[in-house]
């Protein structure tokens, strides 16, 4: 979902991947569980981890991904 604002798979080590987007001109990277679930804190971080990066509400953002 995320590779639409330019995130890609960096590596992973066990069950978590390392992601990073280069769109801002600064790299970012979030590293995210991967479970077939996520805890609503996590999720919730790992949202407002991205809308800082590309400095857009975390509203805005998860509307985005997950519709209204």
């Amino acid at each position: 979902m995320l590779r639409r604002y330019g995130y890609e798979v960096v590596r992973q080590t066990g069950s978590h991947v390392q992601l990073k987007s280069s769109l801002r001109g600064a790299d970012h990277h979030i590293t995210v569980p991967a479970h077939k679930t996520l805890k609503v804190g996590t999720l919730s971080g790992i949202i407002s981890g991205v809308a800082t990066y590309l400095e857009m509400d975390r509203s805005q953002l998860a509307e985005e991904l997950f519709g209204p």
